[in-house]
């Protein structure tokens, strides 16, 4: 059986013409969404989202494009913009109920409440991002051999075909040895977590790819606009990341507050997968950011 969120009830809600979300939804109280990262699905913020429900209404969406979400043909390069992903997650709150909301995302989904907290400052009230630098301050730290690490960034920044096809071939080699190395404490990911994450991912090939092609161009654009025009974050906003900025030669800190005035930044000592390997930590840091 797929593992799921304990107590937690699902459902699935439309949020645009022909896309409906999968949703956990636990609790009662003020609205947090956790919105999850790659290669996962909203089952990563399983602890976490437990934790928080005993006060607040925790909503848990597989973003479009991933696990049970609905996942669009992109025939013009929008359809996994974080500009459309981002209104997906303002529509799927407004359905449940909630016009303001407070907003953490890990990895991708990082990038969508970024996207969100630019796009819709009325609606959410605080924000925190998880081990991701904003697109395009991802793209300036990464030069040469020092690159590599993010050598999935450049495969599915390819055009349509190629990409999906190489990592078609071989899904479960591709996600997993992301799931591997991204892991200090293999622990954090039960085989049958893994197996969910792996199953998820290989039938969203297509998708995955579109949501990273993005990131290389449309979201690229939207970033440097609001760079360029004064746009930034009002709400509160947290960050937690591991210490990439010393193994890559940048100061995290430094590029975040370029666009969070109201930022509080923390390092954190464990993997990229930190609400399963440091649940406690970032339940921690995210009342601390409810209290703000």
């Amino acid at each position: 059986m797929t593992p799921t969120i304990p107590d937690f009830t699902h459902d699935r809600v439309t949020v645009a013409d022909g896309v409906a979300l999968h949703v956990a939804v636990g609790g009662s109280g003020s609205p947090v969404v956790l919105l999850h990262g790659f290669p996962q699905t909203h089952l990563m913020w399983r602890h976490v989202a437990a934790d928080l429900a005993a006060d607040h209404t925790v909503i848990c969406p597989d973003l479009r494009g991933y696990g049970a979400s609905d996942k669009p043909a992109d025939p013009d390069g929008t359809a996994y913009a974080k500009r459309t992903m981002a209104a997906d997650v303002v529509a799927l709150a407004r359905a449940l109920g909630h016009e303001r909301f407070a907003l953490a995302g890990h990895d991708r989904g990082a990038l969508v409440a970024v996207r969100a907290g630019l796009d819709h400052p009325d609606a959410v009230t605080h924000l925190a991002a998880l081990d991701v630098l904003p697109t395009l301050d991802m793209w300036d730290v990464l030069h040469g051999t020092s690159a590599a690490v993010g050598f999935h960034l450049y495969l599915m920044a390819q055009p349509p075909g190629l990409p999906e096809r190489l990592i078609g071939a071989a899904p479960d080699a591709f996600f997993g040895h992301f799931l591997d190395i991204w892991t200090r404490d293999p622990k954090a990911l039960p085989a049958d977590v893994r197996a969910a994450y792996l199953k998820a991912s290989r039938e969203a090939v297509p998708s995955i790819v579109a949501d990273y092609r993005a990131s290389a161009g449309i979201d690229v654009a939207h970033d440097r606009a609001d760079l360029d025009s004064g746009s930034r974050l009002g709400m509160p906003v947290s960050v937690l990341q591991q210490d990439w900025g010393t193994t890559l030669g940048y100061d995290a800190a430094a590029l975040w507050r370029a666009w969070a005035p109201d930022l509080r930044h923390e390092t954190v000592d464990c993997g990229h997968f930190m609400a399963e390997e440091a649940p406690d930590e970032v339940t921690g840091a995210l009342r601390k950011l409810l209290a703000r």
